[in-house]
This record gives C-alpha cells, sequence and structure tokens, in this order.
C-alpha cells in the first residue's frame, strides 16, 4: 500500500475526539510513509487529515466536483487537486487511486462512499481492504445493524469479516497491509 483513500466528513463533529482522531491517523499514516488520497475538501475532519499529511512533506491528492470548488472548498495545497465533473467521477477516481479505504467519522457522503466500496468489493470490481476507524465508538451502531443485516439474512458473515473495525490506526493500518482478498458466493445466503 502506497495510497490511503480516506473518507470523512465536511465537519469536525461535536466532540474533540474526532479531530484528535484524524491526526493520530494522519501521524500513523506519515510513519509508514503512506500518502491520502481523499475529497479536497479544506474543512472539517478532510481539512485536519490533510493539513497533516502535507505538514509532513507527504503526498495528498484531492479529487473534487467543480461545483465545491464554486464554493470555496477546495484544499489548495494539495499535492495535486484532481477537479472533476460530478460526485460519480470524484467516488470512482478515487476508488481508483487509493490501494486501501478508510471511512473515518462523517456524515451521508462518508455512508455512501463506504457502502459503495463494501459493494465493489463483494462484487470483485475491486480487491481492496476496507476499514472503518470507529473513533469514540462512532460507528458502534451502525456495526450493530450491520449484524443484524447477517442475522436477518441480508448480508454474508464472510462479507462483513472483511471490514476491517478498530479505534486504533496502528491495528486498522496493520490489517489493512495483510489483507487477503476473498471470493465470497454473494448469491447463497443460509
Amino acid at each position: 500500500m502506497k495510497k490511503i483513500t480516506v473518507y470523512c466528513g465536511s465537519n469536525k463533529g461535536r466532540n474533540a475526539a474526532y479531530t484528535e482522531g484524524a491526526r493520530v491517523l494522519a501521524q500513523e499514516m506519515i510513519k509508514r510513509n503512506l500518502d491520502l488520497v481523499y475529497g479536497a475538501g479544506n474543512v472539517g475532519l478532510m481539512g485536519v487529515i490533510a493539513d497533516a499529511i502535507l505538514e509532513a512533506g507527504r503526498n495528498v491528492y484531492g479529487i473534487i466536483p467543480q461545483k465545491l470548488v464554486d464554493i470555496e472548498v477546495a484544499h489548495q495545497g494539495c499535492t495535486e487537486l484532481t477537479v472533476v465533473e460530478t460526485m460519480r467521477d470524484r467516488k470512482w477516481l478515487m476508488a481508483e487511486k487509493g490501494d486501501g479505504f478508510i471511512a473515518m467519522p462523517g456524515g451521508i457522503g462518508t455512508f455512501e462512499e463506504l457502502f459503495e466500496i463494501m459493494t465493489l468489493n463483494q462484487l470483485a470490481y475491486i480487491r481492496k481492504p476496507l476499514a472503518l476507524y470507529n473513533v469514540n465508538g462512532y460507528y458502534d451502531k451502525l456495526i450493530a445493524f450491520l449484524d443484524h443485516s447477517v442475522k436477518e439474512g441480508f448480508l454474508h458473515q464472510a462479507q462483513l469479516n472483511l471490514l476491517i473495525i478498530s479505534d486504533d490506526p496502528v491495528k486498522l493500518l496493520d490489517k489493512m497491509t495483510s489483507f487477503e482478498p476473498q471470493h465470497i458466493d454473494k448469491w447463497e445466503i443460509k
């Protein structure tokens, strides 16, 4: 892994733990000489992680639709800033450019990105590690819902097992580094 695509909030959230979590993740990525691929925002957790990576001299690849550039939320300090037409273009380019994915706390956009990568992995369009950075227990209820989905027969336990979950960036990145893609027959849930 050389580049990690990080999905996260364009807000910082109400708890300072989220901002601190972004900084801690950035420091661990820096230690491992990993570059950042992200949605190119200069606001919220997006700005926090990008600033930390840039301050350390690592590369930051920002991908943003023109509409968001127009409202001045594009981070102009990115090593490489790619402006695309649509959110769909942005998501696909972020998926292509990263060697693995981390979903930090965020809102509906982050949820969409998380589930899209889960789906792309499930259908073997990509075979890359996906991690949920569960800062301050932010994703506890989502994890419980995913467990519920397995129990109800709509999600394979094996598919859920491919989602790396931790509140510790060291463990998260260690598991991502040792990730082995697996074929799961999506159509047969017992």
